[in-house]
């Protein structure tokens, strides 16, 4: 790098002769560090832009005030490329979240910038750092770099590649008649939605019906991923299931989309921006089921203050009382800092009262933040632990607590349809789009969650093994399911036979939304876009599509 080179990057004020060459100087270091990334697929990389900026900063000017004005415009704009090339959400959906961001505890925030550390990447960019520095002083590593720029962009592997979207199947239910083969994606998500709006399910009154109750337990942050990561897929709970769902589809990332999902679980997939209008009114679950004959029951292990979540469940027709937490362990501490009560003494609590309602039908939801990333143990062993390493710990005493609580009101004598479904995942394991515990893309290691249905009472006969229900699902599938279970309630002398129930259940392909983010699988690959921009390949799930 010459002096005149440096003099630019510093902005100082002496002329530059007209005949100065084409150089990056300094700016080299940006740009192999970018391309460094690029090529470990740690980001993106949009050539046409890079190459465009590489030539506003190699142009030669000079005029000494129009070299300080150039750095000054470069510094935030190489800042604002820098984050354009990045797989973090888009910076209105950061800013969007701010407010919800800033009630996190200090702890929390501090783990998650460690997060994004990857020492072998830093010792990278480092040996990277000085080959470039020395390597300056000998070649014009401008031109090589400049060179690199128009491979990448003329090669066409920039940015996160549109998808070429031929022969797309059609995303409607699988054991439907397929309407006419959509030409693209848009068009595919657009007949899906269309094919969902026509789709609904309700529940037969239970006047005359053997006393049961139906029991949803809404449980945050817990797929099929997460469970493998931690090696808890085989847990007994999942082993004791008479239903098992192993391609159900939450179809959203976060609490708030998820818990409206379950309880409009009677009526097709909602577009995330039709989530917050008024549904209609056969759409809401808890609802249908008090008009079926179900008295409705309402109990949380958390307050439900974070995100307004207590105030969205009561728009959805969860209106009966909250049960109080008097008396109850508090073993956890959330991401905010606010009190996580014990799920086993939670559940425990309500089948207490329970027993003591002479009322024939009760339908209960439970929501349930063990598991949510940020959460600390306060004591015990565990208690020193990061949140994400206490994440397995936490997944296997949850799964002991809802084991637990089967087998109490097993031995109760009670008769009960326990649900047991997740949101969402915890991105435990993460992947190159997304840090552990980043959610913004709802991808189908967050998504595909395990759903499982165990039929409780000591009148019940088991006359088959227990359903693997594999083909692609959502809650209208798991709805359906109910809705058979209480026009046919599983017990006394006729037993329970589960094929009887599963067969041609409403298949729902996987469409999954966030606010500015749909994931969609079609034609064997999974496939994302991120508000306006192109779609594109989520290459790491379609390797594994056929799961």
């Amino acid at each position: 790098m010459n002096r005149e080179d440096t003099a630019a990057l510093a902005g100082e004020t002496r002329a530059v002769p007209a005949r100065a060459v084409l150089t990056l100087g300094y700016w080299n270091l940006y740009f192999l560090i970018k391309l460094i990334l690029f090529w470990r697929e740690l980001i993106g990389f949009h050539g046409f832009e890079n190459l465009a900026f590489a030539a506003f900063l190699a142009a030669p000017i000079a005029v000494r005030a129009g070299r300080a004005w150039r750095t000054a415009i470069a510094i935030p704009a190489a800042i604002a490329l820098a984050y354009y090339d990045s797989w973090l959400p888009p910076a209105n959906r950061l800013l969007s979240q701010a407010g919800l961001v800033s009630g996190f505890s200090p702890a929390y925030l501090l783990e998650l910038a460690g997060r994004f550390i990857d020492w072998n990447v830093i010792g990278m960019l480092a040996l990277g750092w000085a080959a470039c520095v020395i390597a300056m002083r000998i070649v014009r590593v401008g031109v090589l770099v400049f060179a690199v720029l128009v491979g990448v962009t003329v090669a066409g592997t920039v940015g996160r590649g549109t998808v070429a979207a031929s022969a797309v199947s059609s995303p409607g239910a699988r054991n439907e008649a397929a309407s006419a083969v959509p030409a693209d994606p848009d068009q595919a998500l657009r007949a899906f939605y269309e094919h969902e709006q026509q789709r609904a399910v309700t529940f037969d009154h239970v006047d005359n019906a053997a006393p049961f109750d139906v029991v949803f337990l809404h449980i945050c942050s817990l797929s099929w991923d997460d469970l493998q990561a931690t090696g808890l897929d085989r847990h007994p709970l999942w082993k004791n299931m008479d239903f098992l769902f192993s391609h159900f589809n939450s179809a959203a990332s976060y609490s708030g989309p998820a818990a409206i999902r379950l309880n409009r679980a009677t009526c097709g997939q909602t577009p995330h921006r039709g989530l917050y209008d008024p549904a209609p009114d056969q759409c809401y679950l808890m609802p249908a089921l008090k008009q079926a004959g179900f008295e409705t029951n309402f109990a949380l292990n958390h307050d439900g203050h974070f995100d307004d979540f207590l105030t969205l469940l009561r728009r959805q027709g969860v209106n009966a009382p909250l049960q109080p937490f008097t008396g109850i362990a508090a073993p956890l501490r959330a991401f905010d800092n606010t009190p996580i009560y014990d799920d086993f003494g939670v559940l425990s609590r309500w089948l207490e009262t329970r027993r003591n309602s002479p009322t024939p039908h009760v339908a209960l939801y439970y929501n349930s933040i063990s598991l949510h990333d940020g959460n600390r143990i306060m004591a015990g062993a565990n208690a020193h632990l990061s949140s994400r390493d206490s994440y397995r710990p936490r997944v296997e005493k949850l799964l002991n607590d809802l084991t637990g609580f089967m087998d109490r009101m097993q031995a109760s004598g009670r008769r009960a349809i326990v649900i047991v479904v997740p949101e969402h995942g915890a991105a435990v394991r993460g992947d190159k789009f997304q840090i552990a515990g980043l959610r913004e893309l709802p991808t189908p290691a967050i998504t595909l969650v395990p759903v499982g249905v165990r039929i409780i009472g000591q009148d019940v006969t088991r006359t088959g093994p227990g359903a693997q229900i594999g083909t692609a699902t959502s809650y209208l599938g798991l709805s359906q399911l109910v809705a058979r279970l209480v026009k046919k309630p599983p017990y006394g002398p006729a037993g329970l036979n589960t094929a009887d129930y599963v067969a041609d259940l409403p298949a729902t392909e996987l469409v999954s939304e966030n606010e500015d983010t749909v994931m969609m699988r079609a034609n064997g690959k999974y496939m994302f876009r991120q508000g306006q921009s192109s779609w594109q390949e989520y290459a790491a799930a379609s390797r594994s599509a056929g799961n």
